[in-house]
């Protein structure tokens, strides 16, 4: 008789032992399956515009202004002007007309509010001549913030656990040290994860008509600052009574050449007559 009560007090021990662990077991799930059912959605939105507009700087100013209004901020901005063809034409006889065919446009990375993206854009369209390409994509990133959220509770028991046991001679310091360097780099990334799913990122690039400027420049070419064709024969002319003055100055520094030509050309054709002379 007391060995039947034994064994019958021993499988109900066994008995509730394993309620209670099924009971635990359960309880865990239900914890978890809360979890999942109140993680929130963590969707992440990037659109892409581009435009064509009337002034870009004008557009800039506005997208300035709407987004302040609406709460954003511009992250980056880009205005390049772009030379697509350029001639100079002579205007004066000291300047030239430059005409310069030029292309603008503009760039602009801007942190908008996610639920403010999509009237947003429709402002935008607005503002353009007209749109070229629009796209909006959207990433699904909860999964990976609920992970990184339960990997986050995991190690912190963990550290909890290894802290407890922690000595001098083991290396739980250098583990724990690991689990929370690892703890906190999920926990970042979670923060980044909020601050994409709050402000979504909108890239907008637009341009403007080819543009024509006319500047009056400065002639550069040498030959066009020469005086005149008449007053450039009267010149040579003075020129030329110059060079002709200076001729005889220099025969005449030469006078002493000049007699001893003279006495040869005459001596020679002395010779030549008596000798013509001689042979009749």
């Amino acid at each position: 008789m007391k060995r039947l009560l034994f064994i019958l007090l021993i499988a109900g021990l066994w008995g509730c032992n394993s309620e209670r662990k099924n009971r635990a077991s359960a309880d865990a799930t239900e914890s978890l399956q809360a979890t999942d059912s109140t993680a929130a959605e963590k969707i992440i939105k990037t659109a892409d515009m581009r435009f064509r507009v009337k002034d870009v700087q004008h557009t800039k100013e506005q997208l300035s202004s709407t987004l302040k209004a609406e709460g954003g901020m511009i992250s980056e901005f880009t205005l390049q002007s772009s030379i697509q063809q350029t001639e100079k034409v002579k205007y004066s006889a000291d300047s030239l007309l430059e005409l310069t065919s030029y292309r603008k446009e503009g760039r602009i990375v801007a942190k908008v509010p996610a639920e403010k993206l999509d009237d947003f854009t429709n402002k935008i369209a607005k503002m353009a001549v007209f749109v070229d390409q629009q796209s909006l994509k959207m990433d699904d990133q909860s999964l990976n913030y609920l992970s990184n959220k339960l990997k986050n509770n995991n190690r912190a028991e963990a550290v909890t656990q290894l802290n407890k046991h922690a000595n001098k001679k083991s290396n739980n310091v250098e583990t724990a040290l690991e689990i929370k360097d690892d703890y906190v780099d999920k926990k970042i990334e979670n923060q980044l994860i909020d601050a994409k799913v709050k402000y979504s990122t909108l890239t907008l690039d637009f341009y403007q008509d080819n543009t024509v400027q006319k500047i009056v420049i400065g002639n550069d070419d040498l030959y066009s600052y020469r005086p005149s064709f008449f007053t450039r024969f009267w010149l040579n002319i003075q020129n030329g009574w110059v060079i002709f003055k200076e001729f005889i100055l220099i025969l005449t520094n030469m006078w002493m050449i000049l007699l001893l030509i003279a006495a040869g050309y005459f001596s020679f054709r002395y010779y030549r007559k008596k000798r013509k002379a001689s042979m009749l």
